[in-house]
């Protein structure tokens, strides 16, 4: 090994090869760059690949000009951008083919600067690096002699060459042998570049392949090439927007030319390559990924301009959002650490060729995208929402990319043989169907189908309104100063980004109306912006259609979203708005012109895109605009511009070092630095702000919402490793606090609408929503830092190592942890469950139908968060230090004391409301129920003879009849999830001696959430005591923790009674209410009913309990029949239902004596005496309180019940039981009583079927 490394540095003293340009205020105000290196091997790299496999570290050798004041070298990152994965030799026997490539360089504001890089090879004159490099050769095959174990290796000494193709042992030894110094010729890699500060890739393109071209070329160029990357440098203007620009390269004018400033941003890549590479169907899988900010790793073989053109691609479709995370397109081999990052990304990692998917181990895939380039194949997580409209998008999309000849599949074949590709055909539609990205709709199907793709081109081309004929005979008019290739890739990348952008126009059409303007100045609004509101999420929802909400809950939630409304806030003005900013909102208001929609229209009719307009971008390559100055012959000493054919020099740097001093150019182009402060300066004027304000503030702007954009790449020090890391744990610590608030005021925020404050929000798309990116969260906190992966789930991996550790310390069972904290209201009746970490996994590990690591993870986080638990859980996880030591590094999240305690403190705070993100999302799966009866203690049931049976119903199902063994009157029994849990129904079947029950109230517990219900009854069961019931429908609600005051008030109300009842009814005795009292009780529980059906479906609770509940509305009836109610006799109890028999047998009487009323009378009276008979027939011994319940519920249902309190009001058997002072006499109460019944009609009641059983009506 020491023998390598010296032989290593011989060839680093020997030799150096690369080079750069930076370019000042002109078109390419950044340098030009000749990249060098210097030879040591790449740390990492595997000594097992032969000497020419390998790589070494690349230098930079020289870069003019050598400094530009308002651009600093970062020699480090350039050097590592332009060679990768660094410097590597070839032999003659090898392509030498120069490869184009380009880089993007983030600095930490956000700035960006692009590089274009040509790699090339040259010979190498140096003896010394041959030498070493056959040194290099020897070695390795002395230490590859010992892995093949075949007879005849000795022969294949490096000496003797000759020998290589003679036996099949020899030619394996072959690829580590294929250099000898006395035969072959050894090539290294050189590198020239371009940095620009705007991405006019074809013209950087050019340039450099013309550069290149005129060192190997046997003629020697016009001029020397000093005057060609001066002419470049200074003499070459950014041509002003909407205008074009031609230059002279070495050999031939170069053209670029600048979008103007109503027509979408300067985008200068071949879209067309992207979707040939990889198809429609997985473009748009990618870009609902890049929306919804997931980490997407791309991954490609060939080369690396693969991997930037599909992440610039992707990223322009964006408009007019912009990406704000991490974005490195190229990861330099150096950087694969970097993959650690815990935070949303898109990097592109270039394979060495020997990794497959299978043997890449990346840090963290539970919420990645991972997109294998080449091979046509796209791996997506788990729940990814469908981008809206998606089927009609890829069909618009298909017959743009038709009419210019691609296939929407994507040309597959460009990289594999036909075998290869079949095969991974099927295994794109395995997953595409698994990952639901396959249309079984006939509108798709043409995808499918490659063989009818052509045939159905020109039908297609036709609807698009595209003539392929008008195009080439238009173009033949017009001389094309561009070749028509590039014409061609331009008129696509154009048509293809309107498409995309039109989307954006018609689903955010009226999305200025939702966002909320601050009401304070700007500087005290910037200070809070993490705390503001500032796009009425809720609103803007109810908007949209049902299909787009999955996606677009999501959307709203991300970065890019937020930076999106802040710029819309900070430019108010039209003069100050960003680019993107303007011309997305004047096609929005043009869009608006034409079609004025109603903001609660909600329709998900799909609009194409119409104004697609190529003729401007003609234009300007047809008739140029300007023309830049020739290159021309500089001052120069005799015998300087010289070189050797095939080999780039070093250039005259006192030539390249400064710029012309006069230039026409010049006064109209101010360099960027002053552009830069008229910007700052803007800032300020709009803001007011002082100068340190507007330093901070600019400062501030550039960070707002993100840490880190790229990694460093000039010093790779440990400290600055350290750093970086550190930067991570508090931008996750940031992120989950910001994460946990907006959790937390998205639910008190409902609690407070429940109680009749705010607005109605669109609560439930968006509870998951926030639910899933906290589980993303949790998945990036547990991926930071890991020492070795395992499984696709960081959370869940780290459990089950938790649990195998657990399982072998205690020989006791699990689950004995300290007995729950919450003690329920039914004291020791219900014994509370044991809270338990393993017990709670368990659970989730014998659920079937959640299959993979990462869905059983964020299961596990939904059911604790619905047991109030996270925070214990997961400090009872972290709490086995020896275990996270044995999982993280040092400088992981999990292993920060501080900010662990803070993010565990902020997980607490979960336990103020109520969650129900576990039932209502695993609605399939088997949960086993407790039931306990708890019979009066005051008149207990031991006597009790009857055989009692139960009946739970939920929001989802219910369990049908189950007998109680009357000894225990307690039931376990396991059915499908009944949700939340509304009504038991409960009797008995009346044998024996002794068949009267007097019951207090039901108990049932949920037995993998802990949810306890209790269901009040407090009433005889039995025939001739209390109502003669022999069953009765209890309705039921959560029982909550009444251990801390703090608990019950911020205690949401999903189960309790209607919103805002009046609890000042349980300190009056329900006999002593006054007519005032049950009017308000009345209206409280019709305001509950209606309240209920203004929230969003998914936000309802129980209508059950705002009908039969405490306080509902069969209670507030209850007690206007109650009122100046005539009790006969001292003992004998009356109830309402004898007084509505007697009315009903007045109604029939009259009916058949034929008293004329009118028409609505008789229909009234008709429906009464229906609804009477029909309850009064039923098979079920509901007792005549019970009847009464039905009565109100189907008057209800039916919109009958002002009818019916009409007709009793006027009945004459209302005279006979009722005092004179009672409410029904008074005509202008039960008038008032009518009209708020009215209110009920404009409702769809539907009753739960427990309810109404035993009813055919």
């Amino acid at each position: 090994i020491t023998e390598r490394h010296n032989s290593a540095a011989k060839m680093s003293k020997a030799i150096g090869r690369c080079v750069f340009w930076t370019l000042p205020p002109f078109l390419f105000p950044d340098p030009f760059y000749l990249c060098a290196v210097s030879f040591f091997l790449l740390s990492g790299e595997n000594f097992e690949q032969s000497p020419l496999r390998r790589t070494f570290k690349s230098k930079v050798l020289a870069h003019y000009p050598e400094n530009v004041e308002w651009s600093p070298f970062d020699q480090d990152a350039v050097g590592m951008l332009c060679m990768p994965k660094g410097l590597s030799f070839r032999t003659q026997a090898d392509s030498h083919e120069p490869q184009f490539h380009s880089f993007i360089i983030t600095r930490e504001d956000g700035s960006r600067t692009y590089g274009f890089a040509l790699t090339f090879f040259e010979e190498v004159t140096s003896k010394q690096i041959c030498s070493a490099m056959q040194t290099l050769y020897h070695m390795h095959n002395a230490e590859q002699y010992d892995i093949l174990h075949t007879p005849g290796t000795e022969e294949a000494r490096p000496s003797s060459g000759a020998q290589l193709h003679a036996a099949p042992s020899i030619s394996r030894l072959q690829r580590f042998n294929s250099y000898d110094i006395s035969r072959d010729t050894l090539y290294v890699s050189k590198c020239i570049c371009l940095i620009t500060p705007m991405a006019f890739a074809q013209a950087c393109h050019k340039v450099l392949e013309q550069l290149h071209q005129a060192v190997t070329s046997p003629q020697p160029p016009p001029l020397p090439l000093e005057s060609y990357v001066y002419n470049v440098l200074y003499e070459v203007p950014l041509p002003p927007a909407g205008r074009s620009l031609k230059f002279s390269g070495v050999y031939g004018p170069v053209v670029c030319q600048r979008p103007s400033t109503a027509e979408l941003p300067l985008f200068d890549f071949p879209m067309r390559k992207m979707f040939e590479l990889l198809g429609v169907e997985n473009v748009l899988q990618l870009f609902t990924c890049a929306l919804l900010e997931i980490q997407i790793l791309l991954y490609s073989q060939p080369d690396y301009q693969r991997l930037m053109t599909v992440a610039e691609s992707i990223t322009a479709l964006m408009f007019p959002f912009q990406w704000q995370h991490v974005y490195v397109p190229i990861l330099p081999a150096s950087l694969l650490h970097f993959l650690d990052a815990p935070v949303p990304y898109l990097m592109g990692l270039h394979s060495n060729g020997q990794d497959d998917r299978t043997k890449l181990e990346l840090p963290q895939e539970a919420n990645l995208c991972f997109v294998d380039i080449d091979n046509h194949f796209i791996e997506l997580p788990e729940d990814l929402p469908q981008f809206p409209n998606k089927l009609e998008f890829i069909q618009e999309i298909s017959e743009v990319l038709m009419s210019f000849g691609v296939s929407p599949e994507g040309n597959v074949h460009c990289t594999e043989g036909p075998a290869k590709i079949k095969g991974f055909r099927s295994a794109d539609m395995v997953s595409d169907k698994r990952n639901g990205n396959l249309a079984s709709s006939p509108l798709n199907s043409y995808l499918l189908r490659e063989n009818q793709t052509i045939a159905r081109l020109q039908a297609l081309v036709k609807r698009t309104g595209v003539s392929l004929e008008k195009n080439a005979s238009s173009n033949k008019d017009l001389k094309m100063q561009c070749d028509e290739e590039e014409l061609k890739m331009h008129q696509l990348n154009i048509q293809v980004r309107e498409v995309f952008a039109n989307r954006f126009t018609q689903m955010f059409a009226d999305y200025e109306v939702f966002v909320i303007q601050p009401s304070q100045d700007k500087e005290s609004w910037f200070s809070n912006r993490d705390q503001m509101q500032n796009f009425d999420k809720a609103s803007f929802l109810s908007d949209q259609p049902e299909p787009y909400l999955p996606f677009l809950s999501r959307f709203l939630e991300t970065q890019m979203f937020a930076s999106f409304i802040d710029s819309k806030i900070l430019y108010h003005d039209d003069e100050e708005k960003e680019h993107t900013l303007r011309v997305f909102d004047a096609r929005v208001d043009k869009i608006r012109l034409l079609n004025v929609r109603t903001p609660t229209l909600r329709t998900s009719m799909y609009q194409k895109c119409t104004n697609i307009d190529e003729k401007a971008i003609e234009m300007r390559l047809t008739k140029i605009d300007h023309t830049a100055l020739h290159p021309h012959l500089l001052d120069m000493k005799i015998g300087q511009g010289r070189y050797e054919q095939g080999f780039f020099p070093r250039l005259q740097s006192d030539v390249l070092s400064s710029g012309p001093t006069s230039n026409k150019w010049a006064k109209r182009s101010a360099p960027a630095q002053w552009r830069r402060k008229d910007r700052q300066k803007q800032h300020a004027e709009h803001l007011y702000l002082d100068n340190d304000q507007r330093e901070k503030y600019i400062q501030e702007a550039r960070n707002l919402g993100t840490t880190i954009r790229q990694p460093k790449l000039s010093n790779l020090s440990p400290s600055v490793i350290a750093q970086t890391n550190w930067k991570f744990v508090e931008g996750l610590l940031k992120e989950c606090r910001n994460k946990t608030k907006r959790m937390l005021v998205e639910k008190m925020g409902r609690e407070a609408v429940e109680l009749g404050h705010g607005e109605v929000s669109i609560t439930g798309v968006e509870e998951n929503t926030l639910i899933a990116s906290l589980c993303d969260l949790l998945e990036r906190i547990w991926s930071h830092g890991l020492q070795v992966k395992q499984g696709k789930s960081a959370l869940w991996s780290h459990l089950l190592h938790y649990q195998e550790s657990k399982e072998k310390r205690d020989a006791t069972p699990a689950g004995l942890g300290p007995p729950e904290r919450r003690k329920s209201d039914a004291g020791c009746a219900m014994p509370p469950l044991k809270i338990s970490l393993i017990q709670d996994m368990r659970h989730i590990q014998n659920i079937s139908e959640i299959k993979t690591d990462v869905g059983k993870a964020r299961a596990w986080v939904r059911l604790s968060m619905e047991k109030k638990l996270l925070s214990r859980h997961l400090k009872q996880l972290l709490s086995d230090h020896e275990l996270t030591k044995k999982l993280y590094k040092r400088y992981a999240f999990l292993r920060c004391d501080d900010e662990k305690e803070q993010f565990l403190y902020h997980l607490l705070s979960f336990n103020a409301v109520d969650y129900f993100c576990f039932t209502n999302v695993f609605t399939t799966i088997m949960i086993p129920y407790h039931v306990v009866i708890i019979p009066s203690k005051k008149l207990g049931g031991s006597m009790f003879t009857a055989n009692p049976w139960v009946c739970v119903s939920g929001e989802l199902a219910e369990t049908g009849v189950l007998q109680v063994p009357k000894n225990t009157l307690e039931i376990t029994f396991e059915c499908q999830n009944l949700g939340k849990l509304t009504t038991v129904q409960m009797g008995h079947d009346n044998s024996g001696l002794y068949a009267k029950w007097l019951v207090e109230c039901v108990m049932v517990r949920n037995g993998i959430t802990g949810h306890t219900y209790k269901f009040p009854c407090g009433r005889w069961l039995g025939k001739g005591v209390d109502d003669g019931s022999l069953e009765r429908i209890l309705v039921g609600e959560l029982v909550t923790a009444s251990t801390e005051n703090e608990d019950r008030m911020c205690r949401t109300p999903p189960m309790q009674q209607s919103p805002g009842m009046m609890r000042r009814f349980v300190t009056i005795s329900p006999n002593k209410l006054n007519t005032g009292q049950i009017q308000e009780g009345v209206g409280e529980a019709i305001n509950g009913i209606v309240k209920h059906f203004h929230k969003p479906e998914k936000e309802r609770g129980s209508l059950t309990l705002l009908l039969c509940g405490e306080y509902g509305l069969v209670w507030a009836l209850e007690q206007v029949f109650q009122h100046g109610f005539k009790s006969p006799r001292l003992f004998k109890n009356v109830f309402i239902w004898d007084f509505l028999e007697k009315a009903q047998v007045y109604f029939e009487s009259a009916e058949q004596s034929q008293v004329t009323q009118d028409e609505n009378y008789q229909t009234r009276v008709r429906h009464f005496c229906r609804f009477m008979r029909a309850i009064s027939s039923t098979p079920r011994n509901i007792g005549k309180d019970g009847k009464f319940q039905m009565l109100v519920c189907l008057g209800a249902r039916d919109h009958l019940l002002h009818h019916w309190i009409a007709l009793l009001a006027d009945c004459p058997i209302t005279a006979q039981m009722y005092e004179d002072t009672a409410l029904l006499k008074d005509h202008s109460l039960v008038n008032s009583l009518i009209r708020v019944l009215q209110t009920l009609q404009e409702f769809n009641i539907t009753l739960e079927a427990s309810l109404v059983k035993g009813i055919g009506i």
